[in-house]
């Protein structure tokens, strides 16, 4: 059983770096994963040096038993374009992907990696078994424009799943080529999409509870022109998929 991890970077010369050695010292010391693993940095058409401060360590995860490190570089598509790219590009049996800064640890892989074993994707999220919601610690706008997202992603598309959002999400590589390939939205809503075809498609679902860091430098930009774009993203994703049939998928 192999793994990739992929992390999606756009502009992150600030961050990429200290973060990857956060994940390189983690798979150094991890037990009970699985491997080889593949760490695949997709640099959505950066500006800055993003692409060179990765090509900079493959000798670092080199040193690391059975782990590898490369860069895709692709044109500048948004978020849900550079997950997708790297995710049909990821050769693991198992694929997750998770945020460039690290806002969640590293050592949080193994609870998605655990539930795939009986599941198809793993959503990892925010809200703690206890009802605790762990972005809290976000800024008050940052929370009440979730809020309101919540409540018109669960209404039109994802159902129960109370945290479509959280960018730590793992899927047998059957699913991941079936779903991703399928993906047509790219804004921030490519989340919501995911689950929807999921739920859709009848895979089996896992919700994992995990630790979440409010790690501030997000470049979502929240203003009139997003906002539209996010009603008119949530409003399509019935529309784009309703031709794709349900029904049982090949397992993996």
């Amino acid at each position: 059983m192999s793994l990739s991890i992929v992390l999606p970077a756009y502009n992150e010369a600030d961050r990429i770096g200290p973060a990857l050695d956060e994940l390189l010292a983690y798979l150094m010391t991890a037990h009970g994963l699985p491997h080889p693993i593949e760490v695949l940095v997709v640099d959505d058409g950066s500006v800055d040096d993003t692409a060179g401060l990765v090509q900079e360590r493959p000798e670092a995860a080199g040193s690391i038993a059975g782990v590898t490190l490369s860069v895709l570089t692709v044109p500048h598509g948004g978020k849900g374009a550079a997950v997708r790219a790297g995710m049909l590009a990821a050769t693991g049996e198992l694929v997750v992907f998770t945020d460039a800064d690290m806002a969640t640890p590293p050592d949080q892989l193994p609870l998605l990696v655990d539930r795939l074993d009986g599941h198809d994707v793993a959503l990892g999220s925010r809200i703690q078994p206890d009802g605790s919601d762990m972005r809290a610690t976000q800024p008050g706008y940052r929370r009440l424009l979730g809020k309101a997202f919540h409540v018109l992603a669960s209404l039109w598309v994802v159902g129960p799943v109370q945290d479509t959002q959280c960018g730590f999400k793992g899927f047998t590589r059957a699913a991941a080529q079936d779903l991703f390939a399928r993906q047509r939205i790219t804004s921030i809503v490519f989340d919501v999409e995911l689950i929807y075809l999921a739920r859709r498609r009848r895979y089996r679902l896992a919700i994992v509870p995990i630790r979440w860091f409010d790690k501030r430098g997000s470049r979502m930009r929240a203003n009139a022109r997003m906002a539209i774009r996010v009603a008119w993203d949530l409003f399509r994703i019935p529309l784009i998929h309703r031709k794709d049939g349900r029904g049982s998928v090949p397992r993996a």
